[in-house]
């Protein structure tokens, strides 16, 4: 009767250490995702930061423009 015990506690033994192992290979490939999402928000942030910069010159030179033509328009209602 000890024998057969023993095989049921290296049966349930042997499955915690198949789903132990399997636990960590799941870990492992969620970390690498995490480390491929963490790469693809820095980019994210890093493109982000550069079209803001883009939008805020492209809002300057537009200024420009406009108060170029105000002047021009300007210019011909003395005219």
């Amino acid at each position: 009767m000890s024998f057969e015990v023993f095989e049921k506690l290296e049966a349930k033994v042997q499955q915690a250490i198949d789903t132990i192992t399997l636990l960590q290979m799941e870990i492992e490939e969620l970390k690498e995702q995490n480390n491929t999402l963490k790469n693809e928000v820095s980019q994210a942030s890093g493109n982000h930061e550069a079209l803001a910069r883009e939008n805020q010159h492209l809002k300057e030179e537009q200024h420009v423009w406009q108060e170029r033509l105000r002047a021009l328009l300007g210019k011909m209602e003395e005219v």
